[in-house]
């Protein structure tokens, strides 16, 4: 069997139905071979778009994403989606062509050490030096991209190799990599210990991370909590986890989070952190006033995070999925009626000021509503990020999309196309900045091509918007953010074959966004926004 033959016979044998990806000189062979197949290749405009797609559609659809990009410029143009996979732990499986295995390290054309290059942010890599290593490799990359803590895993294959014979096609049933044993079950002992801790405490808090999602454990952290009665609030990347209506919600914690939910962390004196890193955006400055006294219950499945940022007094390694049902049969109700009111306490009512352009907080509010209960918003970054964490209402069944970690302009639309893909039944929508729209709008090719029914909410403010709002804060000016000669967005998308409406009044998102989604195909709502106009 053809080497290129046997990685598609690969992919088929893990279930793969469909690769984002962007042909060239080095996986020409595989781009036959996946010609011949039923698998169905996505082109992207850009081959970081099919990194971010890839991500989408794992996020969406539960299983590893798969994408393909040829060598030198084709694969270091993926190097941003799969760091911004890595740091937020999203299931790929990256395809990347090399040059001849003889002609490594000389420089030749279009080559780059992309192994080397992309150490830092991959799960693991692979250089393919033998054919007959393909099925392993290729068996192993999947295992690893999506077992413990789901990341990127890189596969570079010479062209040589692709082109060359396999001795004998043999796909492994099992994958035992020394050294690699993630621990899904947590230890006996430290449940034990977390159980009586909670059952002691007066004020515990639940901080669910973006681990609930990947573990798929939304309905087990629910019944952890109706059961214990324990409060809870969420990262960033750990929104959704628990709908916004259930009584226990507190809301989302950070920088850029609700004043109630920082409140109850600096007040808690037991903080239950689940499937979350503890990082800088989600704790900064938190831990410095937090009491003193407070116990610290850190439960991840990545024994490197546990510790990292935060010293927990009981670290508990394993799967959520697991240790929640384990703990939920262990635990008893708490007493947490008055704790529960002091919070409710501190919430305030959103107030929207009138004003002369699209308040961006209302406009959010408003398309949640009129969202479907199964509807996947993906947020970019920047300003409208915050705005679509912030006022998205979370529903039992809806999906919550963003770049957490690395906080990657230009994530949202082709994330879209691959969530999109991954659930063609339900609703799909982008928010996004003018400033991110622009480093990712080549995107509306592959958006037109395949007539996705997409909602892209368009939040034009003419800059970028947290960085001015930063600059402003510290030295009272701004410089460089200024996007004043912004294309005619609306004629942008007419060029593509894609509909879409400028509005400049709250009075007239009703009517936009209805048009929107009976629309057949994608769909433009661009709003113009103060650019002035703050992130809370």
């Amino acid at each position: 069997m053809k080497a290129s033959d046997a990685i598609v016979k690969c992919l088929l044998n893990e279930g793969v139905d469909i690769v984002f990806g962007y042909p060239g000189a080095a996986v020409i062979d595989l781009y036959e071979s996946l010609r011949k197949s039923k698998i169905r290749h996505v082109l992207v405009r850009q081959e970081q778009a099919a990194a971010h797609s890839a991500s989408g559609y794992a996020r969406v659809s539960g299983k590893a994403g798969v994408c393909i990009a040829t060598s030198g410029p084709g694969a270091t143009n993926l190097i941003t989606g799969i760091a911004t996979a890595y740091m937020d732990s999203i299931p790929l499986v990256v395809i990347t062509g090399q040059v001849k295995s003889a002609m490594i390290g000389r420089d030749v054309f279009q080559e780059a050490d992309i192994t080397g290059a992309t150490e830092s942010f991959t799960k693991h890599s692979y250089l393919v030096k033998d054919a007959d290593d393909l099925p392993r490799i290729i068996k192993e990359a999947f295992y690893i991209a999506t077992t413990g803590r789901p990341g990127p895993v890189l596969i570079d294959i010479p062209s040589d190799i692709q082109a060359e014979k396999l001795e004998k096609f043999i796909y492994p049933d099992t994958v035992d990599i020394r050294g690699y044993k993630p621990t899904l079950k947590g230890h006996p002992g430290q449940i034990k210990r977390a159980v009586k801790a909670i059952s002691e405490s007066k004020r515990p808090l639940i901080v669910a991370g973006g681990g609930v999602l990947l573990s798929d454990a939304q309905s087990e952290l629910t019944g952890f909590i109706n059961k214990s009665r324990i409060p809870v609030v969420h990262t960033l990347m750990g929104k959704g986890a628990v709908p916004t209506q259930n009584p226990y919600y507190v809301g989302m914690i950070g920088t850029h989070g609700f004043a109630q939910a920082n409140i109850a962390m600096l007040k808690s004196d037991l903080l239950i952190f689940i499937g979350a890193r503890i990082a800088d955006r989600a704790w900064g400055g938190i831990g410095d006033k937090m009491k003193k006294d407070a116990q610290i219950i850190h439960i991840d499945i990545d024994p490197a995070e546990i510790g990292k940022n935060l010293g927990p007094n009981i670290p508990l390694v394993g799967d959520v999925k697991h240790i929640l049902t384990e703990m939920t049969s262990k635990t008893e109700p708490l007493d947490t009626d008055d704790w529960l009111e002091e919070l409710r306490s501190h919430r305030k009512t959103a107030q929207h000021a009138e004003s002369d352009f699209v308040n961006p907080k209302y406009a959010v509010e408003l398309l949640s509503k009129k969202l479907d209960d199964d509807a996947i918003l993906v947020a970019d970054v920047g300003q409208n990020q915050m705005w679509a964490a912030r006022h998205f209402e979370d529903k039992e069944g809806r999906r919550f999309l963003t770049s957490g970690g690395l906080g990657t302009m230009g994530y949202s639309l082709p994330a879209a196309v691959g969530a999109k893909f991954a659930a063609p039944g339900r609703q799909v929508a982008a928010v996004v900045g003018d400033g991110g729209f622009q480093m990712s709008q080549f995107e509306l090719g592959t958006i037109s091509a395949n007539n996705l029914k997409l909602v892209i909410l368009l939040f034009n403010n003419s800059r970028l918007g947290m960085v001015r709002e930063l600059q402003d804060r510290k030295f009272g000016r701004i410089t460089a953010v200024e996007l004043d000669k912004n294309p005619d967005f609306i004629k942008l998308c007419d060029a593509y074959g894609i509909k879409g409406v400028r509005v400049t009044a709250d009075s007239e998102l009703e009517a936009a966004f209805d048009k929107a989604l009976k629309s057949k195909g994608p769909f433009l709502v661009e709003c113009v926004v103060d650019c002035n106009e703050c992130t809370l």
